[in-house]
Parts: structure tokens; sequence; C-alpha cells
């Protein structure tokens, strides 16, 4: 398990952004030509005037890059090519020699600030209510188009081939045995590393599940009766409902999925970025909106703006976008999936993937739990929760 030196293929990383192009943030910011209100109470027509409003009071003002800048910069960057492209990533190691390496994967509207809160507690376990036996060597790699990482400047990186990619970077770093963990766009990478199964792979962690079952996915795709012959338990059946309104509130998904060259707005308003990235999903919208309404719970103004501010200085909505434009395969369907699977289901996920299609898409099923509390942005927003789950889940497979 243990990582050989980073040879030239692998090159240290440094980054910085100038006093000039955070000035001209702020100045975009205090010049954002306000929309008219919403006609509804609710958030059932996207990111409230209100919410959009206090974020950009809070950046203008008091927010400060510089903060996450050093914390990021307190981290080892490195970026190697591969296919073509250059491949951004972190690279922790552990105290404990004997840890076990993870490759971690985030999603969409995320980047690897979504991960900072885990990096600690899965190296230095010891520090943070574990054991030696729980350490983790991690590497956070940023989705091609997202962050440092290159921007694809043609087709064909879908989660497939960035799955290929995190395989042949392990296996650069010298990782002969280790894991793989993701939610969202890295649930989907992830699930992919487990069908491809490369040399190495001892399993996945994954907390948005791919489990819905073909037959059930296209039925609500479509809008069709679920089939007469396959009877849900309660459990499942809840499962239907929520897949049903996911499929008809992801407007954002499908407007990068066929048209994610019309979002060149979000290249020029930052303000106008932010409320496009804030607009995930239900749970979420009303975590941050209570963030910016002063009441955190969770994630935090900073945590928000941190991610946000990122998109903006390496100017990555398009690049980052264009990813629901390569994907072909519906998010949450059943892959196939080989190698020992671990899955955490916490109750505002966009759907509660049920044990039962759990078992199925994962034949080798070795840890299922469902949480009390967290939504989407697991590593995030709930980074205890997510640290147990992912030490249990690879617990045997060490």
């Amino acid at each position: 398990m243990s990582a050989t030196s980073h040879g030239p293929a692998v090159r240290p990383f440094t980054f910085g952004f100038s006093d000039a192009e955070l000035e001209d943030l702020r100045t975009r910011v205090l010049a954002t030509r306000w929309p008219d209100k919403e006609t509804v109470p609710d958030q059932s027509q996207g990111t409230q005037l209100a919410t959009v409003r206090e974020l950009a009071r809070y950046w203008a003002s008091e927010y400060d890059w510089r903060r996450a800048e050093a914390a990021l910069k307190g981290l080892p960057h490195f970026v190697t090519e591969i296919d073509g492209l250059d491949i951004h990533f972190l690279h922790v190691r552990s105290v404990h020699d004997d840890a076990l390496p993870l490759v971690v994967t985030h999603g969409w509207p995320g980047s690897i600030v979504e991960q900072l809160k885990i990096i600690a507690p899965l190296t230095d376990p010891t520090a943070h209510g574990g054991s030696a036996a729980d350490a983790f060597h991690v590497v956070v790699p940023s989705l091609p188009g997202y962050g440092f990482s290159g921007k694809p400047a043609t087709t064909g990186w879908t989660p497939e081939r960035i799955a290929r990619a995190w395989a042949e970077l392990m296996d650069r770093l010298g990782y002969t045995k280790y894991g793989a963990q993701g939610g969202d766009w890295g649930a989907i990478v992830t699930d992919f590393m487990g069908v491809r199964a490369p040399r190495g792979l001892v399993g996945i962690h994954t907390n948005m599940p791919g489990a819905v079952p073909p037959a059930v996915h296209e039925a609500i795709a479509t809008g069709s009766p679920l089939p007469s012959g396959m009877p849900l338990s309660d459990e499942e059946k809840a499962a239907c409902g929520q897949l049903d309104f996911v499929y008809r509130h992801d407007a954002y998904a499908r407007m990068m999925a066929s048209r994610p060259q019309s979002l060149t707005a979000l290249a020029d308003s930052p303000v106008g970025l932010a409320a496009f990235l804030l607009d995930h999903d239900a749970a979420s919208l009303e975590l941050i909106s209570r963030a910016f309404a002063g009441h955190a719970e969770g994630l935090t103004r900073d945590d928000v703006l941190d991610n946000v501010t990122l998109f903006w200085l390496t100017n990555t909505a398009l690049s980052a976008a264009r990813l629901y434009a390569e994907n072909k395969d519906p998010f949450f369907v059943v892959r196939g999936v080989s190698v020992p699977a671990a899955v955490s289901v916490f109750p505002d996920e966009l759907y509660q993937a049920p044990r039962s299609w759990a078992e199925q898409a994962y034949p080798n099923l070795v840890h299922y739990r469902r949480l009390g509390k967290g939504g989407h942005f697991a590593a995030w927003e709930q980074p205890d929760l997510l640290v147990r789950e992912i030490r249990a889940g690879f617990r045997s497979l060490r």
C-alpha cells in the first residue's frame, strides 16, 4: 500500500490569485443588476432574491477569500497529465504508513472544497476519534473542467473515462491497494471504477448509490406505471416518490446536459453564477438559504462562498457544466459494480436507496446504513458522520 515518490509525470502545483482579480470580483458583485422578486412565497421558482441579495452583500463586504486560499495552500497540491489532460489533485498522506489509500471524488456544484473537512479525520484518525487502524492516505482529484484541473477542449470526458483516469492516477502514485469514495458525480465515477475493477481497487463507498432497478427508472423517467409484476415495499415506494420528484425538478441538469454553452452569463456575473450553483436540490437550497439568513446548520456562508469563489476565479462554470453533456448514463441506475461496496444513505439525499435495492445493485455489499441527518453534500455538511461511514465501510477490506 505504500506509494512511490512522485515521479517526473507528477508535478507539484501552486496557485494564486491577484488582488486585481479579487477587486474585479467585488466590483462585479456590487454592480449586479437585480431581477424582480419571485412571485411565490417559497423556493419553487428557484433561489430566492432575499438569499441572493444577502449572499452578495456578504461576498462584497465581509467574505475573505485569502482565508480560504491559505487553507487550500496548506495542503499538498499536484498535477499530472492523463490521457492528454492535466489532472489536479490533493495528495495527503497519513502519518500511519500502513494506511489504506483512498481516492475521493467530488461532484457538481462542488469542487475539492467539498472534501476539505474530511481530509484530516481520514488521514489522522487518532486525533479525530478513531484508531490508527482507520487511517487513510487521501487523494482528492479535481474533476476535468473543475477547479485547477485542465478544461477538456474536445468531447469524450465521460464519467467512465474519468474512472479510468483515476485508476491510472492511483497506479501512477504507486498504490497497489486502494479504495474509492464519492457522492454526486463522484458516486457515478466511483461506481464506474467498481464496474471496471482495476487492479488494486479493494472496494468502493458511495453516499449516492446507483441502485435504482432499470424497470423502475424507465417507468418513472417516462411517466409510465410501475411494472405490475414488481411488488414494492413501503421503503421502495417512498424511494419511487423521491425519484419522481427529482426527475421532474432537475432543470439545472437538463440545461447543462443539452445547452451548456448557452450558460455564458455564468462566466460574466458572479452573482448569477452563485444563484445557479446554489439551486441543486430543494433540501440543500433550504439549508444554504438558512445559512445566509443567519442560521448555519452544517454549511456556513463561508463554506458556500469558498466553493463559489473557486468556480469564479478559475472560470470553470461552463467547463464543469459540460460533464452533464458528456454523460449518457442515468444518474441513479444499477451499473454492475462487482467489487465490494459500502452504501451510506443520508435522509436528505435526492433519494434514499432501500437496502433491498442496494443489495441487488451491489452483490458484494459489505456495509449499508441509513443516517439520521445530512443531505446531498455529506462530506461538506456532515463530515463527522461521513468519516465514520467511510471508516466502517472499508474496515473489512483493509
